[in-house]
């Protein structure tokens, strides 16, 4: 006898709550083992595959691609058991787990180990068999009977049956939260053709018709409100008309952590910028000589960014205060005895911020070289959570975008940015005389609370030195 076993989006860990389905990786019928990638999930923070604790047989997946879930909402439930009659044919092995040592919900990269199972399918007939005769949690499955609730007259929707192929038997139905979504939406599950196995009735069959019938209800107001819209264009708050129709772009995955951050540390934060243009030639040259050594002893090659990393760390050994938060319930200030260095990257997921921990204790070749790796991470989207938290300062390279200088945002809990623009010829008072130099214009924007201008302004001109004159470094280091 099998039992079906549900398995719930687990926790993902660095206080997140939700979680969007971008790829599933089984399909209804498969037959996975027990820590087997199931679905692959995107978080505020990265992109996870997220492992199944039981084998066996799914029976039903929860959530289109592009659902939000939040923790705890149910994946997907699995068949568990041999189903009566398939002993010995080879076509299915799922098990029960407290029999096999199952690891619980879990992440990739921790549980028990048991070997990736090849994906294989159930027949229809023995997968029908083990589902209706599987009770739920240990409990027999009992057809409850359909309540008819007061209904509102709707437009029949495309995924409705005809009346006369209305079935009498039991309603093709396995999972409890199928029948609850049905019945908080009036949907009919005797009027639904599932997609599953034998008709089967999926969670994405109840979602399809909620969709549709809200789409055809509000295709009917629209058409109806055409006219008057028509007649008297919408107008926006500033007396501008507008569209009727505009796309809306839920904020959510990185995009809506990102809005998120940004918003709290414009509410929280009173913060305040300063800049300074400096004459990088001399660190532009100092970067081609150690990028020009060879030989055995010559390491990888330095980027500006790594160099401007460099500094950082040795300006903040200098002027402490900004490498530090602020508790605001215990309202102190929270200095920070390492650095945990960010650096903004662009992806095509969005803005995003790996960290370089324990960067003080680096050189430049040593950051440069967990900058590039880092990196890359982030450019195929495998930077874990960890890797994106825990920042104490952050470094924003804004000119590769061709941009001379910005105001940056604070990455919220950081007390302090260091943004740097690009890097060009221009002219340049050098020794009392004009010249063609390599300026580029540094920002600096800090929490006042945790310092004065002061200590701001001293911080950012040590920088501007240490780009002028390189030297300035090895001296005070």
């Amino acid at each position: 006898m099998a039992q079906v076993l549900e398995f719930k989006l687990p926790d993902l860990g660095e206080g997140l709550t939700e979680a969007e389905i971008v790829r599933w990786l089984v399909e209804v019928g498969d037959v996975v083992a027990i820590d087997q990638p199931v679905v692959e999930v995107e978080t505020a923070k990265a992109m996870v595959e997220v492992p199944c604790p039981y084998g066996g047989v799914v029976t039903a997946r929860f959530g289109e691609e592009g659902t939000e879930l939040p923790v705890g909402a149910p994946l997907l439930t699995v068949a568990v058991g041999a189903p009566e009659g398939s002993s010995g044919s080879g076509e299915d092995s799922g098990s029960d787990p407290e029999s096999t040592g199952g690891s619980g919900n879990v992440l990739v990269g921790y549980g028990t180990g048991a070997p990736a199972a090849r994906r294989r399918r159930i027949r229809p007939d023995r997968l029908d068999r083990a589902v209706t005769e599987a009770p739920v949690s240990g409990a027999p499955v009992v057809e409850a009977p359909v309540v008819e609730a007061p209904r509102v007259e709707a437009p029949v929707v495309k995924v409705l049956v005809a009346e006369a192929s209305v079935s009498e038997g039991p309603v093709p139905v396995v999972s409890p939260l199928v029948r609850r979504l049905a019945r908080q939406h009036d949907i009919d599950l005797r009027r639904l053709a599932g997609s599953g196995p034998d008709g089967l009735i999926l969670r994405a069959d109840v979602d399809r018709a909620i969709r549709t019938a809200e789409e055809t209800a509000t295709a009917t107001a629209r058409a109806a409100q055409a006219p008057v819209q028509a007649q008297v264009p919408a107008a926006a708050p500033n007396g501008v008309a507008t569209a009727v129709d505009a796309e809306r772009i839920p904020l959510r995955g990185v995009r809506g952590a990102v809005a998120d951050k940004l918003s709290r540390s414009r509410t929280e934060i009173p913060d305040a910028t300063c800049w300074v243009d400096a004459d990088a030639t001399e660190l532009m040259a100092v970067r081609a000589a150690m990028n020009a050594a060879t030989g055995p002893s010559a390491g990888p090659k330095v980027s500006v960014l790594a160099l401007l990393a460099r500094i950082c760390t040795a300006a903040l050994a200098r002027f402490p205060e900004l490498n530090s938060t602020v508790d605001t319930e215990a309202r102190e200030i929270v200095r920070l005895s390492g650095v945990h260095l960010g650096f903004a990257a662009q992806t095509e997921r969005g803005l995003v911020v790996p960290v370089v921990r324990d960067a003080h204790t680096r050189n430049a070749e040593s950051i440069g070289a967990e900058i590039a790796r880092l990196t890359e991470l982030a450019r195929t989207g495998k930077l874990s959570p960890a890797q994106l938290t825990g920042g104490t300062f952050t470094l924003n390279n804004y000119g590769v975008f061709g941009v001379d200088g910005s105001t940056p945002i604070i990455n919220h809990p950081e007390a302090a940015m260091l943004g740097v623009g690009r890097i060009m010829p221009k002219p340049w008072v050098h020794r009392g005389e004009l010249a063609v130099r390599q300026v580029v214009q540094l920002s600096l924007t800090f929490d006042h609370r945790v310092c004065d201008g002061g200590t701001a302004g001293g911080f950012l001109r040590y920088v501007a030195d240490c780009v002028e004159q390189p030297a300035v470094l090895l001296r005070t280091v």
